[in-house]
């Protein structure tokens, strides 16, 4: 699989949207973006379900972007693997390594599953 500059450039801004308060918690976005499969093992250690992240309570998110080290690791002909190191200011800084799996659908790019590992 061989993405476009413009297929490189949407997959990055869906990942960031997810950093984003405003998009992050519009629930118009989350219920296009988060496949029905949908499941994250978060920087915890928890499992959470699409049904637990589309009816998060909103809350400010203080993540620094753009993602640092974004890459975008084609599997097959309509699913990627993004990685990148998140940055964000909760009590203190928290960094972490994530990965995200992404799917091309009729309706466009869904996520399938993201995975968070924290950075000592």
């Amino acid at each position: 699989m061989s993405l476009t500059d413009a297929e490189m450039a949407t997959l990055e801004s869906l990942e960031e949207s997810l950093w984003k308060s405003e998009t992050r918690f519009d629930l118009a976005h989350q219920e296009k973006v988060f496949a029905p499969d949908f499941f994250e093992f978060g920087r915890s250690g928890r499992k959470y379900t699409r049904d637990q992240l589309v009816k998060a309570e909103r809350q400010p998110i203080k993540a620094k972007l753009p993602l640092q080290d974004f890459k975008i690791h084609p599997l097959d002909s309509k699913n990627v693997l993004i990685t990148y190191i998140s940055e964000v200011l909760y009590e203190e800084l928290e960094r972490a390594n994530r990965c995200s799996v992404w799917s091309l659908t009729p309706d466009g790019w869904q996520l399938r599953f993201h995975q968070g590992t924290p950075i000592p």
